[in-house]
């Protein structure tokens, strides 16, 4: 055995990585492990659709902006621990030029009121938010840090905190998969979705690009974040799907569209229906809502997954959160619009939530949609009452990617809404991405970032308290903690 090959096998028995040839195990990205003098996220656009350069009209993208808590399909960004009473987060960064995607990682102490530093974990060598970590904290204390790739021309990582609830120092899990019966690196995953039980261990659901098939969704289960399961495959449908998902202890839910692979109102810009699974095993197998078995992967359209038929109806969806009422029965929130190009052409867009009653899918309005990718989160309580925090407002860069963010109540499981409070208003920017952490503490309800719409232009980072309050962290810090400032409206 040569010295390399030496090396990973003892990195492997630690459970961390003992390879430091940056060139061998990072390509042009680069563990960093430095603390950063504040709270900057990423910028990021996607052109038009079907289009090499921006939308030849003031709309400019398809989507943009303050993209650090995107996408939807990745989850978590935040993680509160009772045991230190703090919450987690990580998110898509940048340094002062604004050109590289830095994975960033700190927490807000309950106790204190206050964040430190935040670390820069990874410089991921790209400035797509694609690429954006996601995080899940173990039952030892350690902060596992999954940097995901857009597609296959990037390596993905899984670092692990040195020390338990400690962001200062993050070493690389070498971690594995089954293929055919045989270990091999776990070095590529997209859209990850990830899951953590004390007993079972990890789920993550992800992505797979592949020739035949296109985005392929599936999943993948680790008892310890270092050996992982052959890929399975939930869905073969065309030209692929995206899926968000949802956890309620050993329950996993996952929502996902499909790609039509057909000339006219195909493809991945007409990405339409809306289809639901569950496993009740923490993603062993998995069974339609109420509980019948279905063969996996799925290969035909028409199948008993299939919540509503989108496709009939000439409507795109786009998938924004998935969460379950106390009875654990999902409730998907989503978009759905004409077409996908920016501004109100591709109009009427509309919020909808789906719930699963117990008996059948109930599918409700809740507001207009300016743009297709006006993601948000959604809550429920104890009490059955229901909550969106989504840039449900027009935003200043109107029909552009997010806008003013808000809170809704729907008491009736979604059959009416009422808007509870105005989140941001008069802001510079437009809000997007709101997200809710695993799980929720009232103090850090929802986190997500701001941006320009039709420009690049710096991004804050901000979150909210339960009862509306936003907190903006500090763009630039001279000590080693500060507060997040209150903010007004007209910020």
């Amino acid at each position: 055995m040569n010295l390399k090959k030496s090396i990973l096998f003892i990195g492997l028995i630690l459970g961390v990585s003992s390879i430091t040839a940056q060139t061998d195990i990072y390509g042009k990205a680069k563990l960093i492990n430095q603390q950063t003098d504040g709270y900057r996220g990423i910028w990021y656009h996607i052109a038009g659709a079907g289009q090499s350069g921006p939308v030849k009209n003031e709309y400019r993208y398809k989507y943009s902006g303050g993209l650090g808590t995107y996408p939807a399909n990745h989850y978590p960004f935040s993680v509160y621990v009772k045991a230190v009473d703090k919450t987690f987060f990580c998110y898509g960064g940048t340094d002062g030029t604004g050109k590289t995607l830095l994975h960033m990682v700190s927490y807000f102490d309950h106790k204190t009121g206050q964040v430190p530093r935040p670390t820069i974990v990874l410089d991921k060598a790209t400035n797509d938010a694609h690429d954006n970590p996601v995080m899940q904290v173990d039952k030892d204390g350690y902060i596992w840090i999954f940097s995901t790739s857009h597609g296959t021309g990037r390596p993905s990582f899984i670092h692990k905190s040195k020390a338990p609830y400690d962001i200062t120092e993050f070493v690389r899990v070498p971690a594995t998969k089954i293929v055919n019966g045989e270990k091999v690196p776990l070095d590529n995953f997209s859209y990850l979705q990830m899951y953590y039980s004390p007993e079972e261990g990890f789920a993550g659901l992800f992505t797979h690009y592949e020739k035949v098939g296109g985005r392929v969704i599936g999943w993948m289960t680790s008892k310890d974040g270092v050996e992982w399961s052959e890929w399975k495959d939930l869905s073969l449908l065309h030209q692929g799907q995206y899926q968000t998902s949802g956890n309620q202890g050993k329950r996993i839910g996952t929502s996902f569209n499909y790609h039509p692979n057909r000339p006219v109102r195909g493809g991945l810009d007409f990405r339409t229906n809306l289809y639901y699974l569950q496993s009740d095993d923490f993603g062993k197998t998995w069974t339609t809502a109420e509980g019948s078995s279905i063969e996996l992967p799925l290969t035909e359209v028409a199948n008993k997954a299939l919540v509503h038929d989108y496709d009939a109806e000439e409507r795109n969806v786009y998938i924004a959160d998935l969460h379950f009422d106390p009875k654990g029965h999902p409730v998907i929130l989503y978009i759905t619009s004409k077409g996908p190009m920016p501004g109100p052409g591709d109009g009427p867009r509309m919020w909808h939530t789906a719930w699963w009653s117990g008996k059948k899918w109930v599918i409700n309005p809740l507001s207009p949609a300016g743009n297709n990718y006006d993601a948000g989160s959604i809550y429920t309580d104890k009490r059955g009452r229901w909550r969106v925090i989504a840039p449900t407002a027009m935003g200043p860069q109107p029909y552009n990617t997010g806008g003013e963010m808000e809170m809704w109540e729907s008491k009736n499981q979604g059959k009416t809404w009422k808007k509870l409070k105005i989140l941001t208003k008069d802001s510079k920017y437009n809000h997007t991405y709101a997200r809710r952490p695993i799980p929720v503490h009232p103090d850090f309800y929802a986190f997500w970032a701001d941006g320009h719409g039709r420009q690049p232009s710096e991004s804050r980072l901000y979150f909210c308290d339960r009862k509306g309050n936003v907190y903006q962290l500090p763009q630039n810090m001279n000590s080693d903690f500060a507060r997040p400032v209150l903010c007004k409206a007209g910020q």
